[in-house]
């Protein structure tokens, strides 16, 4: 693998880290590139489940809050402004020594402007359709970027900044839960449940023994946290598409992301179809919202073998989809 834009910078002496101290690395992807960092000082900063679980397996301290104390920052622009200014906010209020690293596409040279603007910047470095520069500032310097870990919104919702649809319900999750049915007796759960929208509206219906809200951004799940105030409410820190559980599900709802860049990739979509068959009992059903021009026809007919389409807003298309392929009869449920 060829020298990532960071590992150049570091060699070529365009950013420097300090002689000793930890180093507190914000929100790096599981793609990213740490190898010229020292491994034993850095502590990585993730709230993402599959990204924190990545950086763990490969050795690093990952954590979902910063270290109290740091020697200097990496931040990982990531692809929301508003994340990626609250990220600077909060590796440079300690003051001393910030490394910024992103995309042309995420906005690296906006930020570098602004960024200027209030510090000393080196010369960037640019490599790969991004750049890479470090600045010094005091503590304090871009604290009015910082964004609350949780919000709470005028309808009274509490959403998490930067995360999928922090500024109220998405209008997709709003079609799904007024396609639920009234009656949703047993188990259920909510793959990637975000900040408890449909969650809070199965909850509702009749019959509901239990609810799992399955999450992997963490911010997102501590807003679910004080949305649903519910003892039949269980919340997990977890990728949805490999969460396991001891018991079977008799509904499964969900209104699966399907965006892991930029870029569309309705992979992720049919990979949370997967998990909704491998945890329904035989005689569970799926309830599913998406987008209407993804395709989860042919992954929702190789999962199920019942499918058929709800009524509901133009825009979207609605799911119902019963009996998994391939589940025993006899499988188990708590």
């Amino acid at each position: 693998m060829s020298d990532s834009r960071l590992s150049l910078a570091l060699q070529s002496g365009a950013i420097h880290l300090p002689a000793s101290g930890p180093i507190a690395v914000f929100r790096p992807r599981e793609t990213d590139d740490l190898s010229a960092m020292p491994r034993e000082r850095v502590q990585i900063v993730q709230g993402s489940r599959p990204d924190h679980d990545a950086w763990l397996q490969r050795g690093y301290r990952v954590g979902t809050a910063a270290p109290e104390d740091f020697a200097a920052a990496l931040v990982m622009v990531p692809r929301a402004k508003a994340e990626a200014r609250a990220l600077v906010a909060r590796a440079s209020a300690q003051g001393g020594s910030v490394i910024v690293d992103g995309q042309k596409t995420d906005g690296i040279d906006s930020l570098l402007r602004e960024i200027r603007a209030r510090a000393e910047v080196s010369a960037p470095f640019a490599k790969a359709h991004g750049k890479v520069f470090q600045f010094q500032a005091a503590p304090g310097t871009f604290a009015d970027w910082d964004l609350p870990l949780v919000q709470t919104l005028q309808s009274g919702w509490v959403t998490a900044p930067g995360v999928f649809s922090a500024d109220g319900p998405d209008p997709a999750s709003v079609a799904l839960a007024e396609a639920l049915p009234e009656k949703m007796p047993g188990r259920v759960a909510d793959l990637g449940a975000g900040w408890g929208y449909l969650a809070f509206h199965v909850l509702e219906r009749r019959g509901v023994t239990e609810c799992a809200l399955v999450e992997a951004e963490h911010a997102a799940l501590e807003a679910a946290r004080m949305n649903i105030r519910d003892e039949r409410a269980h919340f997990h820190w977890a990728d949805a598409t490999t969460w396991t559980d001891a018991g079977a599900f008799d509904h499964i709802v969900m209104n699966p992301p399907f965006h892991k860049g930029r870029e569309a990739e309705p992979s992720l979509g049919a990979a949370f179809i997967a998990s909704a068959a491998r945890l329904l009992a035989p005689h569970g059903t799926l309830w599913m919202v998406a987008n209407r021009h993804l395709p989860y026809e042919a992954p929702l007919q190789a999962a199920f073998r019942e499918t058929r389409e709800l009524a509901g807003p133009p825009s979207f298309k609605l799911f119902a989809a019963r009996r998994p392929q391939g589940q025993s009869a006899t499988r188990s449920r708590r």
